[in-house]
């Protein structure tokens, strides 16, 4: 989805001489570890036809979007609180901080419609450079139009608010005002993989910002059956299993999927046996994101307490995409 420079009373500022355009260089615009405490969900699309293709040439965007959108992994890690950060140097032009943090899924787009971005800043950064930070938490901006800010101050909160179905902030970089992809330098409507791939990331974040083609979002067991409501909740992280607990279900969900991947979850006991396996037919198209379990119940006299293990592997193409190890000790 496109997010416009949300439209709000414009104001007369003269903005400094911050940076030339050829040394324009962004951090990361959240206070979060990338592939730990948040994860890129979707970049900015290069395909100017009604399909999309990420810079890439991946499936990690859809079709308009205009910008790069780091997802927390669960609601709960949302309302614990994480800071959106300033990019760079520069000034405040436009701000909004009055939206509630409700999914749009259960009461239409419709509903947001001109306010897509939610609670947002803009921020010009000179040259004809700007980032926009939308999505933000309700009453959580730190800024106002006409405050000078500088990079890594902090500008609000990420959250629920505007045209979204997950906690995340939508970073959009704009030149000249049409929108740049940070991690080429080059404009969206350059086709994906073509010209030089110069990153405008600071040097400092571009390992953590490397291209995954696909992630694991969530990861963990659970005492019982799992529901993608109660991982998004963070509920299934807080509900420990036990040696006597009624079973033991291991969970993931993974991001970034794409048509054909094979999934594989397999559940191991103390003595690296596998007890409990969930292998899903090949995924019939590019999914968002997509939940899996295995597990077993209860056997007659609980189970031993240990460390028990559970993999999940993805292969694509015939060959491994993605592979996590995880594990918990049971106790009495």
């Amino acid at each position: 989805m496109r997010l416009s420079a949300f439209s709000l009373m414009a104001l007369s500022l003269t903005v400094p001489e911050i940076a030339q355009a050829q040394e324009m260089l962004f951090r990361l615009p959240a206070a979060c570890e990338v592939g730990r405490t948040c994860f890129i969900q979707h970049y900015v699309d290069h395909d100017t036809s009604p399909g999309s293709q990420d810079y890439r040439c991946g499936t990690l965007t859809y079709d308009g979007h205009d910008g790069t959108d780091i997802r927390l992994p669960t609601t709960a890690a949302q309302k614990a609180g994480i800071d959106v950060l300033a990019a760079a140097d520069g000034k405040v032009l436009r701000t909004r901080d009055s939206m509630e943090d409700i999914s749009v899924s259960g009461r239409g787009r419709e509903s947001v419609e001109n306010t897509e971005c939610g609670n947002g800043a803009l921020v010009d950064h000179g040259h004809g450079w700007q980032t926009q930070y939308c999505h933000m938490a309700k009453d959580s901006l730190a800024v106002k139009p006409g405050d000078t800010v500088k990079a890594g101050d902090r500008i609000g909160r990420i959250g629920l608010s505007g045209a979204t179905e997950f906690p995340h902030l939508h970073f959009t970089v704009r030149k000249d005002g049409e929108v740049v992809d940070p991690f080429t330098s080059g404009p969206a409507s350059q086709a994906c993989g073509a010209g030089q791939q110069a990153s405008l990331w600071e040097p400092s974040v571009q390992s953590a910002l490397a291209y995954q083609a696909g992630s694991v979002l969530n990861k963990g067991f659970a005492p019982g059956p799992v529901t993608m409501e109660a991982i998004e909740s963070g509920a299934s992280e807080q509900n420990t299993p036990t040696t006597s607990s009624p079973a033991l279900v291991a969970f993931v969900r993974a991001i970034g999927l794409k048509g054909g991947d094979v999934q594989v979850l397999t559940l191991f006991d103390t003595d690296g046996k596998p007890i409990a396996q969930n292998k899903a037919p090949p995924l019939d198209r590019d999914k968002a994101q997509w939940m899996m379990f295995a597990g077993i119940k209860q056997p007659a006299g609980g189970f031993r307490p240990g460390l028990y293990r559970a993999i999940y592997r993805v292969e694509r193409d015939g060959k491994p995409a993605i592979e996590q190890a995880f594990g918990i000790s049971l106790r009495l």
